[in-house]
C-alpha cells in the first residue's frame, strides 16, 4: 500500500471499526473499534485466550475478520493480503532461515522487491548496525545467541521500511534482564524511525515500561485503554486492577464517601474515589506501595505478618486481618513473620465489582 506523508512520522495510523473475528463457532474477538496513532507504540496486554494475538495477526493480514474493517490511514485494508500491507512482523521464535547468513536473512525482503545488488548490501549493513549486529552479517542463526537472533529479526522487520511494525510476545524466549535491555533497544529503534509500533505481551512490567498506551484484553474484548499511568493507578475495574499490577481487595461496603466498613465489621476511613458511587461500593482496592505497617493500634486495622518476602530493594508483606483477609505491602520497613502489626492506607478506591480471578492467570 501507499504511504501517506507525514513529515513528522514515518508511521501511519490504524483503525479498527466493529471488528469481529470468528474461528467456527467461536469468537475469538467481539465487535471493536480501537485507534491507534501515527507513530504510536501501542501495546496489546492480557493473558492466554483474550485475543491479543488473534487481533495482532488481523492487523497483518493473516487473519480475515468476520465483520468491520482495518484501516491503515483511513483506507481499508481489511481484505488486503500480507505481503500487499507493507508493514514488519517481528516473531515470537524469531522465524530465521538456519541456512542462510544473518545477511541474507536480512536481506530477503528487498530480494523479494527485486532491489538491486548494491542497494541490498547498502542497506543490509545500514540496517544491521542500527541493531548493533554489524559484526554478525556473515553468522549462521546457530552460531548467535537468542537476544543476537531476535535483533536480526528485527533488522529483517525495519530494512523494508514499513510504516507499521508488529510485535508478537518477541521477548517471551529470552531471560528477564536481556528482555528488559531488548525492550528498551525496540523501543528506542522504534522511536528513532518514527515508525507506528502494535506490540502483544502477557508481562505487564514489559507493557507499562515501553507503551505510549496500553489495551487491556480479556476475553476478546477491551477492557480499557489508557497511558500506563492510567491503566495502573486509575483502573477502570477490579479485573483490570487485578492483572495490570499488583493489589490488595477487601470485602465489605461504602458507609458514606470517606468511610468503608469491611465484613468483619471494622471501619476504613479516608480519601477514596469511586467507581460510580458510595451506595454501590463493594470492594476496597489499593496497591502495595501505597499502604504502610505501622505500630498496632496506630492504623486503620491491625493484622498479622503471614509472610516476608526481601526483594532487595523493598520488602513485600502479607498481612493477614483477624477475619482472614489479605493485605499486601510493599515497604522498607523492619517486621517478621508472626508480628501483630497496624496498617495504614493512604490511597483507596472503591468498586462496584468483585475481583475476577481468571485474570490472574498467567500467559505462557
Amino acid at each position: 500500500m501507499t504511504r501517506k506523508q507525514n513529515p513528522s512520522s514515518n508511521g501511519l495510523s490504524v483503525s479498527l471499526e466493529a471488528l469481529e473475528i470468528c474461528f467456527g463457532k467461536f469468537q475469538a474477538l467481539h465487535a471493536t473499534d480501537l485507534n491507534i496513532r501515527d507513530g504510536e507504540f501501542f501495546t496489546l496486554l492480557g493473558p492466554s485466550g483474550c485475543g491479543k494475538t488473534t487481533l495482532l495477526r488481523c492487523l497483518a493480514g493473516f487473519i480475515k475478520p468476520k465483520r468491520g474493517r482495518i484501516l491503515f490511514d483511513d483506507k481499508d485494508v481489511s481484505q488486503i493480503e500480507p505481503w500487499d500491507r507493507g508493514i514488519g512482523f517481528v516473531f515470537q521464535n524469531y522465524a530465521l532461515w538456519p541456512t542462510k547468513t544473518i545477511a541474507r536473512n536480512v536481506a530477503y525482503g528487498l530480494e523479494m522487491r527485486k532491489e538491486d545488488k548494491a542497494t541490498i548490501e547498502r542497506k543490509v549493513r545500514e540496517t544491521l548496525e542500527l541493531v548493533e549486529l554489524e559484526h554478525a552479517a556473515d553468522k549462521y542463526p546457530g552460531e548467535l545467541s537468542g537476544g543476537m537472533q531476535q535483533r536480526a529479526a528485527l533488522a529483517r522487520a525495519v530494512i523494508i521500511d514499513p510504516p507499521l511494525l508488529l510485535f508478537d510476545e518477541p521477548l517471551s524466549n529470552l531471560d528477564a534482564k536481556l528482555r528488559v535491555k531488548l525492550r528498551r533497544d525496540i523501543r528506542a529503534l522504534q522511536s528513532r524511525l518514527g515508525l507506528t509500533a502494535v506490540y502483544v505481551t502477557h508481562d505487564q512490567e514489559e507493557a507499562l515500561d515501553i507503551s505510549d498506551r496500553i489495551a487491556v484484553m480479556h476475553q476478546g474484548r477491551v477492557a480499557q485503554i489508557g497511558t500506563p499511568r492510567e491503566i495502573y493507578e486509575t483502573p477502570v475495574s477490579t479485573r483490570v486492577a487485578d492483572f495490570v499490577g499488583k493489589a490488595t481487595f477487601l470485602r465489605g461496603h461504602a458507609v458514606s464517601a470517606d468511610a468503608f466498613q469491611l465484613d468483619s465489621g471494622a471501619i476504613i476511613q479516608g480519601a477514596m474515589t469511586f467507581q460510580t458511587s458510595p451506595a454501590n461500593g463493594r470492594v476496597l482496592f489499593s496497591r502495595p506501595e501505597t499502604i504502610s505497617i505501622v505500630a498496632p493500634g496506630e492504623g486503620d486495622i491491625d493484622g498479622v505478618v503471614h509472610e516476608v518476602s526481601y526483594l532487595g530493594n523493598l520488602t513485600r508483606y502479607v498481612v493477614t486481618t483477624g477475619c482472614g483477609q489479605n493485605i499486601l505491602v510493599e515497604a522498607r520497613c523492619v517486621a517478621q513473620q508472626g508480628d501483630r502489626v497496624g496498617i495504614r492506607f493512604s490511597e483507596m478506591k472503591v468498586f462496584d465489582d468483585l475481583p475476577d480471578t481468571k485474570m490472574q492467570e498467567e500467559d505462557l
